[in-house]
């Protein structure tokens, strides 16, 4: 069975609010992204079953990199539960596709959380409280291209598998990228993903303060959940069926990992 690794990442601009309102946006993100999969995946000619949905705030620089990673089987069990009917051979969902409609739906849900009065605005973005502010603020994300990103991974299901389950009990970086600390610097060595080949290692050294700073960002609101997982449910969906497919999502999905802590929660779209 194929399986799809799916990113999708929220812009900059979106990212400071969220760093404000972590536990409400990073929720419109999982929701968003999650809806958007269903939602297509639902269509008979891109048919979809279930995500297991991971978020991560960091870039390898411990920058706020606000990104969820989904890993998605590449088609889906018949409506009478019977048969497994496969996605067009390499190909998974148009990315354009994906990009609009999660672009969509998370501004809805933002401008939403914002009317009903449930986010807070802090220094340079104080401003944003206001309404009007806000709209401005927004619109030129309506027209903006999200990144999104959704490829067959090269190294199979379970080497995407072990790469999140690397992040679900980890803070964002490892003691083995650090290079060398005392009171007043720390060197880390990341990635610049923007290079290619030598170029892309890079060494970086950072004020005590700075280095400090840029790990709290990325602690998570107490009690929320950054892995998540979904399934597509039709409308002639029943409980019977609902049994069937969570039992077969398990065979082929799960046991294809020996991740198995990477589930938090599990919610039927």
């Amino acid at each position: 069975m194929p399986y799809y690794h799916v990113v999708f990442t929220l812009p900059a601009a979106i990212g400071d609010i969220a760093y404000q309102n972590k536990a409400i946006v990073y929720d419109l993100l999982f929701k968003a992204s999650a809806e958007t999969l269903t939602t297509i995946a639902a269509d008979p000619k891109h048919l979809g079953v279930g995500i297991t949905s991971v978020l991560h705030t960091w870039g390898s620089a411990m920058t706020h990199h606000p990104h969820v990673h989904m890993i998605v089987p590449g088609g889906g069990i018949s409506l009478d539960g019977e048969r497994w009917v496969a996605s067009r051979p390499g190909f998974f969902l148009p990315v354009r596709v994906l990009s609009r409609l999660s672009r969509r739906l998370f501004l809805e849900r933002l401008i939403a959380a914002h009317r009903a009065g449930l986010l807070m605005f802090f220094g340079d973005h104080t401003g944003l409280a206001d309404p009007q502010a806000f709209a401005i603020y927004v619109a030129p994300l309506r027209r903006a291209e999200w990144v999104v990103y959704a490829k067959r991974p090269f190294g199979g299901p379970q080497a995407v598998l072990a790469y999140l389950s690397r992040y679900t009990h980890r803070v964002a970086i490892a003691n083995s990228r650090l290079i060398a600390c005392d009171r007043t610097r720390v060197t880390f060595r990341w990635k610049d993903y923007r290079a290619d080949g030598r170029d892309r290692q890079k060494v970086t050294t950072l004020a005590t303060g700075e280095f400090i700073r840029r790990f709290l960002i990325h602690v998570l609101p107490q009690g929320f959940h950054p892995f998540r997982q979904y399934i597509v449910r039709h409308c002639s969906w029943s409980f019977e069926l609902h049994s069937k497919f969570s039992d077969l999502y398990r065979k082929t999905v799960l046991r294809s990992s020996s991740v198995f802590f990477l589930i938090g929660s599990l919610t039927v779209a």
